[in-house]
């Protein structure tokens, strides 16, 4: 299988993840889908990374389609649980880590805009969204050592990419000292050769 995606998609970022983490072999072609001449749009119509291009030229797209197709092809290292409930919590912290992300890229774009064309009411809102979705990965990871129990499971994997993304892309907010315990959730995740060989490249 190939997957499609840029060195600094998160979403991209935690599609690679999860291949580590399962030990699934892939070819990685990376793609800016920026670009006019991008070939992106011939694997997703949308024009969005990541894409997983299957052997058969099926193509599968949206990361959290992708991670849960791959959580069942491999029986290494289940990252969504079975059960209903702990199911449930697991990938709505992966929604809510996608949303705070959805949030950063959108401020990120509006700011490469000239500045007269900037929209401060959209600025405002998606940071609001942000240090909003910020507290609430926070809130839900509390003590505890990992999102679920004492396994890491894809909830961690999704808000340690949405992190690593804030550090890349927004050195200014300091969300280790407002959040010590995503700081030491973060610190943990990087011991990990998945997140070390994922680090985003501008």
């Amino acid at each position: 299988m190939k997957l499609v995606t840029s060195l600094t998609s998160p979403y991209g970022r935690k599609v690679r993840v999860v291949l580590a983490e399962k030990k699934i072999p892939f070819q990685l072609q990376v793609e800016n889908p920026w670009l006019p001449d991008s070939p992106v749009a011939s694997v997703n119509p949308l024009g969005k990374v990541p894409v997983l291009v299957l052997e058969d030229g099926v193509s599968v797209f949206d990361s959290r389609v992708i991670v849960e197709y791959l959580d069942h092809v491999s029986p290494v290292a289940h990252l969504i649980p079975s059960e209903p409930k702990a199911r449930m919590m697991v990938r709505g912290v992966e929604a809510l880590a996608d949303g705070v992300t959805d949030a950063a890229v959108a401020v990120f774009l509006e700011k490469k805009r000239a500045p007269e064309q900037q929209s401060a009411d959209w600025l405002v809102l998606q940071e609001k969204t942000l240090f909003r979705g910020l507290e609430a990965l926070s809130e839900a990871l509390g003590e505890k050592p990992w999102y679920l129990g004492n396994s890491m499971t894809l909830a961690d994997v999704a808000c340690g990419c949405t992190l690593g993304y804030l550090g890349l892309r927004f050195a200014d907010i300091d969300w280790r000292a407002a959040h010590p315990n995503l700081a030491k959730l973060f610190d943990k995740l990087m011991t990990r050769a998945s997140f070390q060989d994922t680090v985003p490249v501008v």
